[in-house]
């Protein structure tokens, strides 16, 4: 079975958010924790607290191309940067683009307008798009609707952050399996082991993943880890999912595993073990 993880952070500077642990974190430091969790490959989602975040994800796949690929991102209010979409996926391993929005600048562009102009280019250019997006869910499913080409991929099962502990991690749950009718919109589902406030194999979680495995099915439920937050081992993260759910086997868990999301992002996996 090939392991991907649909969401890792590199950054060589800056000030991490308060919830990441606060000293760089690079891709050797990555590979080496890689290997001794047993994952193949990972998808680098660079930060804003490193602006030169991009640039370092492409440094660790020109080293590294069968094992890391990128999600990037822009300043989606700058127009001398929305201009580098039309040739996004030329630069080595850009699979798509992530946005979050958690900071001041940000907060208010999923409902202003400043994010209008993205949905029908991306869906042209045949970019997915990854969002964090548990603030505005029923948004989602009209971008999706409305942009029915455009692959759009919802960050950690849409859990608000800050949240801990199941009830009010999955306080969303019910819009975000809404969004399951959307054959364009699949569901991350990293991070989880660092919303419990139960032990190893945090049972308390699984419960809300069978339910989005449910609704999403294997090829748009994808596993990975944010890794730079886990209070575990990358290793725990894997057997979380590999070993302590029994509804998870076969061919569906290769899907959830890696399999699916470098399907979904156009990561070629033949030749992955």
């Amino acid at each position: 079975m090939m392991i991907a993880d649909a969401q890792i952070h590199l950054w060589a500077k800056g000030t991490p958010s308060a919830h990441h642990r606060q000293t760089p974190f690079l891709k050797d430091e990555a590979l080496a924790a890689m290997d001794a969790a047993g994952v193949d490959r990972a998808v680098i989602h660079p930060v804003m607290w490193d602006p030169d975040s991009n640039e370092l994800a492409v440094e660790a796949v020109r080293a590294h191309p069968d094992r890391f690929a990128i999600m990037g991102w822009f300043y989606l209010d700058q127009a001398d940067q929305r201009a580098a979409i039309q040739t996004w996926k030329t630069r080595p391993g850009m699979k798509g683009l992530r946005f979050y929005f958690s900071d001041p600048r940000s907060q208010s562009w999923p409902d202003d307008g400043t994010l209008d102009w993205l949905w029908p280019v991306a869906e042209r250019l045949g970019i997915p798009v990854s969002l964090q997006a548990w603030a505005f869910l029923p948004r989602v499913g009209e971008i999706a609707e409305r942009h029915p080409g455009l692959r759009i991929s919802i960050d950690h099962m849409a859990v608000p952050r800050g949240t801990a502990g199941a009830n009010a991690a999955y306080s969303t749950l019910p819009e975000l399996l809404t969004l399951a009718r959307h054959p364009n919109v699949a569901v991350k589902a990293t991070g989880q082991a660092g919303y419990a406030l139960d032990s190893y194999p945090f049972r308390s979680m699984h419960d809300a993943l069978h339910r989005v495995f449910d609704a999403f099915g294997p090829r748009r439920m994808f596993w990975g880890t944010d890794i730079t937050r886990m209070r575990c081992t990358w290793r725990q993260c894997v057997t979380m999912f590999t070993e302590e759910m029994p509804w998870l086997q076969g061919g569906d868990l290769d899907l959830v595993m890696g399999q699916a999301f470098c399907d979904w992002i156009g990561w070629e996996t033949s030749g992955t073990s």
